[in-house]
């Protein structure tokens, strides 16, 4: 059951990972090496991954700080509140995402896309997204089910495609399918 109040546009951005000096802030680790629009949104929701509740808490001020991002957050004072924070997810609404260009993509709306090669081979859905310094990584699993039929071992199967022009052919959203120039058997 849905909270009253709650955007139905919320993508997970990132998780607290701990307090941030004695006054209160906390430290987020994105999921993504571009937290704009973590940086910009003044609400978070923040939740455990079991729990289905969710809380609304007012962001002051977020800057980047290495990797991560630091901020800090209306009503948590003191380090004590700030370390009963971590673990949390932080949600934000997808209205304060940045556009995008035609050929750009946020990685949350990839996941879950069917893969198929040029020949029609149905290759799995991509679960994940990785990013390795020179271009972002597909990471596509075949479905159990797939995987079983296919007399494969117990773990899920996964092929690694480069996310670059070379190999990702065409990205149809509507259509829910990426098409790559990938064999079967990479």
């Amino acid at each position: 059951m849905a909270q009253s109040g709650i955007p139905e546009d919320l993508v997970t951005v990132g998780y607290v990972s701990g307090a941030y000096g004695i006054a209160g802030w906390v430290r987020i680790k994105p999921y993504s090496d571009d937290a704009d629009a973590l940086l910009n949104a003044r609400r978070w929701w923040l939740g455990k991954p079991e729990s289905p509740e969710l809380r609304d808490i007012d962001m002051l001020h977020a800057k980047s700080h290495g990797g991560d991002v630091v901020a800090q957050l209306m009503g948590v004072a003191g380090r004590d509140a700030a370390e009963a924070l971590k673990g949390h997810q932080v949600q934000i609404s997808r209205s304060h995402f940045p556009a995008l260009s035609n050929d750009e993509f946020y990685w949350v709306d990839l996941i879950g896309l069917a893969v198929e090669n040029l020949q029609g081979e149905q290759l799995g859905v991509v679960a994940d997204l990785m990013d390795n310094g020179a271009h972002p990584i597909l990471r596509v699993v075949k479905p159990a089910a797939a995987a079983a039929q296919a007399g494969e071992a117990a773990k899920t199967p996964e092929m690694l495609i480069p996310f670059v022009d070379r190999f990702v052919k065409t990205v149809d959203q509507a259509a829910k399918k990426i098409t790559v120039d990938w064999e079967s058997d990479y």
